[in-house]
């Protein structure tokens, strides 16, 4: 009985370690470069939708993805690990960890390799400076490296920031864990059932039904196809510009 148990359990480890790897994949090439000064202040905004960056918890270990990388807003909280690779008078040893929170567009006048560094079909991460710094000299301006998804660790719960207007519910989604990158939200009114959001732009959820008066329950799904729910994170009180925190994967 004892042996069988072992056995069950290394399958389901191996199971499991296999599903990992499959998730998020091994390492690829890539090129960086970096952007939004010394402070990574100019890193504010942002095609995800995310606005402050520091006070959102992302910090400085921050990219912007370029159009074979952005999956058009998807990819938008997905979290990399990168080092610097095969450029020994640049790179410098070590990996980092960061957050996709904006677009790197295509600039079609110049060439992939001189300038059109985020034209597709380039795979290509614009960091912010601070995070380049951790993996490369200043001086080098564009360097090699290897990237690959990996799990978002966050402190906390999913935040649900609450925009908009009566009819027109904008709901900013951050702070996920896990694959990080969300690809479906359904929003629940203490009066409703279940309904799906389409997404506006950016990790921007959006519902049309008038949910005022309310408590708000959200059910979240990432890329991996993991769902988490929240119940009731909004009170019936609460009004557009607050931001609640719910369960997390």
């Amino acid at each position: 009985m004892a042996s069988t148990k072992h056995l069950s359990l290394s399958a389901f480890l191996f199971t499991f370690l296999l599903r990992a790897t499959a998730t998020y994949g091994g390492w690829e090439s890539a090129h960086a470069t970096f952007y939004g000064g010394g402070d990574a202040s100019g890193t504010m905004g942002g095609a995800c939708g995310y606005g402050n960056l520091y006070s959102q918890g992302y910090g400085t270990n921050t990219a912007a993805l370029s159009t074979a990388l952005f999956n058009n807003g998807l990819s938008c909280g997905a979290c990399y690990e990168m080092r610097c690779n095969n450029d020994p008078r640049w790179c410098l040893p070590g990996t980092i960890t960061v957050t996709a929170t904006n677009f790197c567009p295509p600039n079609y006048a110049l060439p992939n390799n001189n300038g059109g560094w985020c034209n597709p079909p380039l795979q290509h991460f614009d960091l912010a400076e601070p995070a380049f710094l951790q993996i490369a000299q200043y001086r080098a301006g564009i360097v090699p490296v290897e990237f690959r998804r990996v799990p978002c660790v966050k402190k906390g719960g999913i935040r649900y920031t609450i925009n908009g207007h009566s009819y027109f519910n904008l709901v900013l989604i951050t702070n996920v864990a896990g694959a990080g990158d969300v690809h479906a939200v359904s929003i629940k009114g203490s009066r409703t059932g279940w309904q799906r959001m389409s997404r506006n732009w950016g990790q921007n959820w959006q519902s049309n039904s008038y949910l005022n008066g309310q408590s708000l329950s959200f059910q979240v799904t990432a890329s991996d196809g993991r769902t988490v729910t929240s119940y009731n994170v909004a009170p019936s009180n609460w009004q557009f510009g607050q931001s609640f925190e719910g369960a997390q994967f």
